[in-house]
């Protein structure tokens, strides 16, 4: 017989996926209820409705017993290979289960979609177990209703599946479909692996993978300034390698977990992590289990101040959970944006357990809570030995349907996914080629990606680059009244793409946490602004030391990891959190009274200077102006009123020209006075040895000699300050590193040289005066000037040396005002110690002022 392409896919699919997957085929024994070399179920739990197109449904709505592998012989349950039983009724997935086939049912009602096609499903549940969920796919696609391998019959084709929330499955799954090209629908498993395109070209997400959660979770912890974290896994294995992508993603945004915990791990080992860690914070990564909760519960019931964090699908957890409250409470979830809420109140209005003989799961859910019996008495006696109670049969009517009246997210995500595959077939059977059936799948991939409608609560609906549905994330809180009744509150929305935390309440209510107070979960202390981290021998970068910022830096953030250095004219404040203008410094005539002394004492001194050269014009026949060469005083009383006047080039603020003709002007005028003093000096002591008999120093007498020892002298002073001033004249600087918090404005000699060279000439003039005056000085005295420069010259040498160490010593105006004080002292000291006594003489002793005293 020859073999459609249909049934040799399925033919190969029977033979390989046992074998790929596991190894080995499990077989049984003859007298084992269970024949198929596939492992399957002692209990199976089939949904079907036939139909021009069929969705395969695949759903967990039992929890895996304990002890998966029996056999019932002798009326008890031993182990046996292959053969497995499911466990405990997962409402929230039976749930599912109903929504799904009411999808369908509204579907084939509507005449607007999928006119002329019957819509079809066939469901099993996998009993959350990978082997079941391979198992029931090959059934699916095969069309096998009976228990015999290989057989095809000739119904609907098989458009795609609804896959359910175990990680396992889904990964089994979705690498079996891939291989075929068949649409698979996720509904909840969020792991970022399944969005490898290469790997998984044919699965699509109605919800974003988990990349999106944890970068939501990640700005959440930011927001309240949590860097130190727990992780706990799912026992299925779903979490951990969520585990490890969150912690790589929070690692890059310098947030660090203390441990990550494993179901499979210690209980002991792990409670004592879990007290001697700091992190007050822990996230639950996997899917949603209740032996992980009893888990949970054993490590958190004596440790109070912790929260967790929950991603959405653990959204069922009060209804599943009765007696949580103690781990639950003021805990954090993540959820998607509520759907529209299904009205399935007519489908399931009325269900009680005598529709049971086509609803086997309902059989399990009347043996829970209602203790009811099954016509199968295998599992009767399954279900006493399972929940230790004796079933019997119900006399009257249970209704169910206050335990299937609530319908959460999770559902109406079922339900979206369902109208997705609908709408993506109705695309494809509304061209024109709609009769074709060759590449059915490929077609309907191609619709699936391309798909973009809008849903009836004004949702667009549509796939990004990852095949999934974009969607905003609703943090919310649970907060429960006692220990069965719950509320949740909605705390922020976190919009796509960015997922920035919306508006928070006040989360300082004490009703948001444990402890009553806001939670604090970190390694270390957050370094207050104006420290800085210091890392030490921890591998951890959320475990540090905090240090103050060094001199001139700041940082104006919490948990800064370096200090930022501030600009040349701004200091940090006191607390080093914000940089301020620097004190800017400087001889300034409105801020320092010494400028104003300064200043007086200048101004006085030149008058006085210039009143002494009126007395001296006034005077200028008087023996004793002629006798002491009286241009020669003219001269030196100009220069010591102009060295007067150079103090105001010093005070104020300093500009490039000021700078240039401080020290410049000051040293030639300097220069000039004593060079006059050198030149008075030296006719001195050459108008004495001129007036022996035969002298030939009597050619050197006259005002010749004078003019040309100053013009020569000075004229040296001339041409250093003019080599200066070409080579490396003085500027304008700001001196930022002197004083903290300061800036000096100051003139930067440009060459020290030029201006060491400049006082050191100014001192050799200085000594040479000195020591021909110092010489001169045994000369009668009614004749003797030199006495008097002498005094002068010492008076000048001293105050120079004693200023050039208290020049050194200083910084800023204070080495300014070190100058102008040797200025004005060097000055005085010329004015007062060779003309005060020559004005006594001329205004209060004109008697000693004539020819006959002084001859």
């Amino acid at each position: 017989m020859k073999c459609s392409p249909l049934l040799c896919v399925c033919y190969l699919l029977i033979l390989i996926i046992p074998v790929t997957f596991y190894g080995v085929v499990l077989t049984q024994s003859s007298d084992s209820p269970c024949r198929l070399t596939i492992p399957t179920p002692m209990f199976e739990y089939e949904y079907y409705r036939e139909g021009d197109v069929i969705i395969g449904g695949l759903f967990s709505a039992h929890i895996e017993s304990q002890h998966n592998k029996f056999s019932f012989t002798k009326n008890a349950f031993t182990d046996s290979p292959g053969c497995s039983i499911c466990g405990r009724v997962d409402l929230e997935e039976y749930k599912s289960v109903l929504v799904m086939m009411f999808a369908v049912n509204k579907i084939n009602k509507d005449p607007d979609l999928l006119p002329n096609v019957t819509l079809g499903y066939h469901i099993f549940d996998t009993c959350n177990d990978p082997r079941n969920t391979l198992g029931y796919v090959t059934k699916i696609l095969s069309g096998e209703k009976e228990t015999l391998n290989y057989y095809c019959p000739g119904r609907g084709e098989v458009a795609g599946f609804i896959v359910d929330s175990t990680f396992q499955s889904n990964h089994a799954m979705a690498q079996l479909l891939s291989l075929y090209k068949y649409t698979q629908v996720n509904y909840q498993v969020t792991d970022p692996q399944l969005s490898d395109g290469k790997m998984y070209p044919t699965l699509f997400r109605v919800t974003p993978d988990e990349r999106v959660r944890f970068a939501a979770i990640i700005k959440l912890l930011q927001h309240f300034g949590w860097n130190w974290v727990g992780i706990i896994t799912s026992w299925d294995g779903s979490g951990d390698e969520e585990a490890q992508e969150l912690r790589k993603m929070m690692r890059e945004h310098g947030i660090c977990t203390d441990y990550i915990i494993s179901r499979q791990s210690n209980s002991v080992t792990d409670s004592q992590t879990i007290i001697k860690s700091t992190a007050r914070i822990v996230i639950a990564c996997g899917t949603s289990a209740i032996n992980f909760l009893y888990f949970a519960l054993r490590l958190f019931s004596y440790i109070r101040d912790i929260t967790l964090i929950f991603p959405p699908s653990w959204i069922t957890i009060p209804n599943n959970s009765q007696g949580m409250y103690v781990l639950i409470n003021c805990s954090f979830i993540f959820v998607w944006p509520e759907e529209k809420k299904l009205s399935m109140d007519v489908y399931t209005e009325g269900v009680d357990f005598s529709s049971s003989i086509n609803d086997p799961i309902l059989e399990d859910v009347g043996a829970r809570w209602f203790h009811c019996s099954s016509p199968d008495y295998l599992k009767n006696y399954y279900f006493q030995a399972l929940y230790n109670i004796i079933v019997k049969p119900c006399t009257g009517v249970k209704n169910v349907s206050s335990l299937l009246s609530s319908y959460t997210t999770l559902h109406s995500y079922v339900y979206k996914a369902v109208y997705i595959v609908a709408h993506a077939l109705h695309g494809m059977y509304m061209e024109i080629n709609k009769a074709e059936q060759r590449g059915f799948q490929q077609r309907l991939n191609k619709y699936m990606r391309n798909l973009h409608y809008t849903d009836p609560t004004g949702g667009e609906i549509h796939f990004n680059e990852r095949r999934e549905v974009p969607a905003d994330l609703i943090l919310q809180s649970w907060y429960y009244f006692n220990e069965t009744y719950y509320s949740y509150r909605k705390l922020s929305t976190m919009q796509s793409p960015d997922y920035v935390p919306g508006p928070f309440p006040n989360m300082s209510d004490p009703s948001f946490w444990r402890e009553g107070n806001v939670l604090v979960s970190r390694c270390s202390d957050p370094c207050i602004p104006g420290s800085r981290k210091k890392f030490g021998s921890s591998i951890h970068k959320c475990c540090y030391e905090c240090v103050p910022c060094s001199e001139g830096e700041i940082s104006n953030v919490s948990d800064s990891e370096n200090c930022m250095k501030c600009p040349d004219d701004e200091w940090p404040n006191e607390k080093k959190d914000r940089c301020v203008p620097r004190v800017v410094e400087f001889l300034s005539y409105t801020d320092d009274p010494i400028v104003g002394v300064f200043s007086a004492v200048s101004i006085l001194s030149c008058l006085l200077t210039g009143l002494i050269l009126w007395i001296f014009i006034h005077y200028q026949d008087t023996p004793i102006v002629k006798a002491n060469n009286r241009d020669l005083s003219y001269l030196l009383l100009v220069s010591i009123m102009l060295s007067f006047l150079c103090v105001f080039l010093f005070l104020g603020h300093p500009v490039d020209v000021t700078c240039m003709l401080r020290v410049t002007s000051f040293g030639v005028i300097f220069s000039v006075a004593v060079s006059s003093l050198l030149a008075k000096s030296i006719m001195v002591c050459i108008a004495f040895k001129a007036t022996k008999p035969g002298s030939s120093w009597r050619k050197w007498m006259g005002v010749k000699l004078s003019n040309f020892i100053i013009c020569v002298f000075s004229l040296v002073q001339v041409i250093i300050c003019v080599t200066w001033l070409s080579i490396s004249p003085p500027f304008q600087d700001r001196d930022t590193h002197s004083y903290q918090g300061k800036i000096i404005i100051q003139c930067n000699e440009g060459s020290v040289i030029g201006f060491y060279s400049v006082l050191g000439y100014m001192g050799l003039l200085a000594a040479v005066s000195f020591i021909i005056a110092f010489l001169a000085r045994t000369l009668p005295d009614s004749f003797n000037d030199a006495k008097y420069i002498t005094f002068s010259m010492l008076v000048f040498c001293s105050v120079w040396i004693a200023m050039i160490p208290a020049y050194l010593s200083t910084r800023g105006k204070n080495m300014v005002a070190v100058e102008v004080f040797a200025i004005m002292a060097s000055s005085s000291g010329l004015l007062g110690c060779i003309f005060f006594p020559k004005c006594y003489i001329i205004l209060f002793r004109p008697d000693l002022n004539t020819k006959t005293v002084l001859r």
